[in-house]
């Protein structure tokens, strides 16, 4: 009967662990967060909350909104939409100290950019196991999204599902999968957002750790 009882107790603690999630953009004043750019430049320039509770995103200057808190074995909720143009942003997960590509960080970028959604790229050294190809139409070498493209037409909601667990990170994109790689260097490090020119506007980034 102890056992049972146990057992049914681990089980109501996993469950809880399981429906708690961290809002990563809870503060009004963007705690927890710092924007990474050339010239340097204050977040708050470049982020504002909006009446619904969403936010708004420049997009300028070219740089990145990061995580001041490095994270492993977790998955990563966040919904995008282009609110009146197309653009490119992505997500940037396991964000580690290096050098820089360009502006970029080493880490590996989830791309949200319009009609490519889903892509998988190893930036600034970063890497994984599988075979790297060159997208039509583009230059970065890249792991491209296996399914049809499941975006939402401009001016409506995506969502963007991410589990990082175990050197591995698998994407789902509106509900359908679309990627996964594996081996992954670094497995673990801080998240970040791109800012590549065009206004976007985020909500419900949240957070659930396995560990």
């Amino acid at each position: 009967m102890n056992s049972a009882r146990a057992i049914l107790s681990l089980l109501a603690l996993l469950a809880g662990r399981a429906a708690t999630a961290d809002e990563l953009f809870s503060s009004p004043n963007f705690a927890g967060w710092e924007f990474i750019a050339s010239p340097t430049t204050a977040i708050t320039t470049v982020c504002h909350w909006q009446p619904d509770g969403s936010l708004a995103i420049a997009g300028r200057p070219v740089g990145y909104l990061v995580t001041t808190t490095s994270y492993k074995n977790y998955r990563l909720h966040a919904e995008w939409r282009w609110p009146n143009q197309p653009g490119n942003s992505g997500i940037l997960v396991h964000i580690s100290s290096g050098p820089l590509d360009r502006a970029w960080p080493r880490c590996l970028q989830v791309q949200l950019k319009n009609k490519n959604a889903g892509d998988l790229l190893p930036m600034a050294g970063a890497a994984f196991a599988e075979k790297l190809s060159t997208a039509p139409g583009t230059k970065p070498a890249l792991v491209s999204h296996g399914a049809a493209d499941s975006e939402n037409p401009v001016g409506a909601w995506n969502s963007c599902d991410l589990t990082c667990r175990d050197g591995q990170i698998q994407v789902t994109i509106n509900g359908v999968l679309q990627n996964k790689v594996t081996q992954l260097n670094p497995a673990e490090g801080r998240i970040g957002f791109q800012l590549e020119g065009v206004p976007f506007e985020l909500r419900n980034v949240r957070l659930n750790r396995f560990d």
